[in-house]
């Protein structure tokens, strides 16, 4: 559905996007994440023919949108972060302007109006004013519009942005129904939970690169075994306490696929990259040592620590 090749983008001396690559199949809901000034915004709006690209191919179904972004335009919804309204509209006027400008007649527009206002949860909502609304509605309200022309390709940025959890919540199932109709959908957002529960697949990217790209059961089994072991363990050998801790840290820095122990208060903290497997053999080698061991877990790996981990600790 969309193929996008070394795509770039230069601001003067800064370059925006630097030989940007990515391939997203026909019904995929792919999550774009990244740093504040990673180039996510950036890529969508040349997606969606809003921006110029400085060199590269882009192109949406076959169609080229570097050249022909008109054509772009009726292939892809766009849903900014923030958007503005007319006041005096109504709901089903402010879906009719929008039809109007894609060449569609009144009667047209009412038959697809009403069928997305019921998708988004607004059908109730038609005959009142768009600037009455509250933010979440006014979000589903605006992918409704995006969705008007019945485009191939749904781009969303920050759609959750500014929205209390209840309108997460509904953007989210909205999103949901459009992914198991065989929308496919672009999606960037900084609540990455959420993006993990939506999205099929994810691309990382930061300095306005592509750092990693796949689906998320693939990218997280590549990166499976970095999540830090936490254990508490008791040396009853050593009566000093001091002596013992010095001893279980010596003992763990010894072992295969142990990078780095960190000794806190209560625990220690064992950057370990072994697989679950070479896990379990650490706490038998720990056991055979005499070392008593009261709690052994491995941090949950979600796609926020994911996330840290590949940007380093740069927030989203």
């Amino acid at each position: 559905m969309l193929q996008i090749e070394n795509l770039t983008k230069t601001y003067g001396k800064f370059r925006a996007l630097d030989n940007l690559n990515l391939h997203i199949e026909k019904g995929e809901i792919f999550g774009f994440v990244g740093p504040n000034g990673a180039g996510k915004t950036t890529t969508m709006r040349i997606v969606c023919g809003l921006l110029k690209a400085s060199g590269g191919s882009v192109h949406v179904d076959g169609v080229d949108a570097l050249k022909r972004p008109d054509d772009i335009k009726r292939k892809v919804g766009y849903v900014p972060d923030f958007f503005g309204v007319y006041d005096n509209l109504k709901v089903m006027e402010y879906m009719e302007f929008y039809g109007s400008m894609y060449g569609m007649s009144k009667r047209d527009v009412d038959e697809i109006a009403d069928g997305l206002l019921e998708l988004v949860n607004l059908a109730d909502k038609k005959d009142v004013f768009v600037d009455t609304l509250s933010r979440g509605m006014k979000q589903r309200l605006c992918v409704a519009r995006a969705l008007i022309h019945n485009p191939d390709l749904l781009v969303l940025d920050e759609p959750n942005s500014g929205l209390d959890p209840r309108a997460r919540f509904e953007m989210k199932e909205v999103l949901k129904n459009l992914g198991s109709m065989g929308k496919t959908i672009i999606i960037s957002s900084h609540i990455l939970p959420e993006l993990a529960e939506m999205c099929t697949s994810i691309g990382i990217m930061e300095h306005g690169q592509l750092i990693v790209s796949g689906k998320v059961d693939e990218i997280m089994s590549q990166t499976h075994g970095r999540a830090p072991l936490h254990i508490r363990a008791f040396t009853p050998d050593y009566e000093n306490e001091e002596e013992g801790k010095q001893f279980l840290s010596t003992l763990l820095k010894e072992q295969p696929m142990v990078n780095k122990v960190t000794m806190t208060e209560d625990e220690v903290v064992v950057s370990f990259s072994g697989d679950e497997m070479q896990a379990a053999k650490l706490l038998k080698n720990l056991l055979d040592k005499n070392v008593l061991v009261s709690n052994y877990y491995r941090e949950k790996e979600d796609l926020e620590s994911l996330f840290l981990q590949i940007t380093g600790g740069e927030q989203a």
